[in-house]
């Protein structure tokens, strides 16, 4: 039985062949093919369909033409109207849209407003990438009890073990008391004092994030010019003046040069590096540094000593590293060798110099404690050395590298953001006492 097509119904079958119903475009190609002259094996090998469903259309559009693709209609029960009312309407469309929707919430929305718009659920489920059963039960749903029909029903099941009550205990327990001559809490001891087992402990503590293991440090500053000389000095990072240097300047003092008692054994595929935990100390050496914020570079000096003849003949170095046209500012430490009177003499009698102090205790705010770090990670760690001078020769070269392409860091926290992230700390450990009702 050969095909014969007019123009327009073969512009017709090739528009269906590339829509996005699957039935439709598969006929639309089995035509199409049958209309180049091909076998309905040959045409079935080419849609990957049989071959008698390739006769059945085949017959079905020589009889009847393009009505003959359509399918028939399905006997059965009705489906039920989907109409919406404009709040029903209005509400589907914030689930659908606002982003604090839960995903859940947000999909079966969507089937709904698509719904609405008319099609079969077949179609729903493919504009919507999802499986037709899932249209068919949220649209029923819908139907039935609107829109509180979409939200999850109540979930059968076992009631909780543990009490709120035995909850609080452990909260308690685990905040305000140490378990006998311990100093923490453990799993074990929090489990044998109220019954629990370790794991419900650890799930409570993973809530309430509990981790009595773990210690950190602090120091809270208890300079009187706190605030003053935080604004002073995060001043000059985010707004470094014209026509001047801004150098951090520090030492670090007593860097030992170490050598291990047995050879570092190196790394393999498995297995880290490893090192003796025992070592020889073969003296000490002091760096003294100024890092410049803008640039990221460094001026430094090394001293066997660490006292404030030695930081006056470093504030020398500077002045000679710095060009004569530009004024210096220092940010450092309140430390005594910073501040005696040979040293104030001497700022005297160079006044492009100009002193920032940092706040007592608050050596963070120094940004060349930040690249002593680096320094110390990098090279002193994990460094083996059998002499202060071939230390201080390493230290030198790993300046000399660091130089070539130094890197600056950027201070991102204001002044305000500092002292606010302080003032929440301070009331969350010493919350404001009630005022007493009488």
């Amino acid at each position: 039985m050969s095909i014969m097509l007019s123009e327009d119904e073969r512009a017709e079958l090739v528009r269906r062949a590339g829509s996005w119903d699957r039935r439709a475009a598969e006929r639309a190609r089995i035509i199409l093919a049958c209309a180049d002259g091909m076998s309905n094996v040959a045409v079935g090998r080419l849609v990957d369909v049989q071959a008698k469903t390739v006769g059945k259309w085949r017959r079905k559009f020589a009889a009847e033409g393009l009505a003959g693709l359509q399918d028939a209609g399905r006997i059965g029960r009705p489906k039920a109207d989907l109409v919406l009312s404009d709040g029903e309407r209005d509400q589907l469309v914030r689930w659908a849209r606002r982003a604090k929707t839960a995903q859940y919430l947000a999909l079966r929305a969507k089937i709904v407003l698509r719904c609405a718009e008319g099609g079969t659920n077949r179609q729903a489920a493919m504009d919507l990438g999802i499986d037709e059963s899932t249209v068919e039960r949220w649209r029923a749903r819908f139907v039935e009890r609107r829109l509180d029909g979409l939200q999850d029903e109540p979930r059968p099941g076992r009631p909780p073990s543990i009490l709120l009550d035995q909850v609080e205990d452990v909260l308690v327990a685990t905040l305000e008391s140490a378990p006998g001559r311990d100093t923490h809490w453990s799993r074990a001891s929090m489990a044998a004092r109220t019954g629990l087992s370790k794991s419900t402990i650890g799930r409570i503590w993973k809530k309430f994030d509990l981790r009595p293991h773990l210690q950190d440090a602090f120091k809270l500053s208890t300079d009187p010019q706190f605030v003053a000389k935080v604004v002073d000095v995060v001043g000059l990072y985010h707004h470094p003046p014209e026509k001047a240097v801004v150098l951090c300047v520090d030492e670090k003092s007593q860097i030992q040069a170490l050598d291990r008692s047995q050879p570092v054994l190196p790394m393999m595929p498995g297995m880290p590096e490893r090192r003796t935990h025992d070592y020889y100390r073969h003296g000490i050496t002091s760096l003294f540094a100024a890092f410049n914020i803008v640039d990221g570079s460094v001026i430094s000096e090394l001293h066997r000593r660490h006292r404030a003849i030695e930081f006056k003949k470093f504030l020398v170095t500077i002045d000679k590293a710095v060009p004569v046209g530009l004024d210096i500012h220092l940010v450092c430490d309140s430390y005594a060798t910073h501040n005696t009177a040979e040293i104030r003499t001497w700022l005297g009698k160079h006044p492009r110099f100009h002193v920032h102090f940092t706040p007592t205790g608050s050596s963070w705010m120094n940004q060349v404690e930040r690249w002593f770090g680096l320094l110390t990670d990098k090279l002193i760690r994990r460094g083996v050395h059998t002499s202060v001078k071939a230390l201080e020769q390493d230290i030198r070269a790993w300046i000399d590298g660091w130089n070539e392409n130094p890197r600056p860091f950027i201070w991102t926290k204001t002044a305000d953001e500092i002292l606010k992230s302080l003032a929440d700390y301070l009331t969350k450990i010493n919350p404001p006492s009630q005022p007493s009702k009488e």
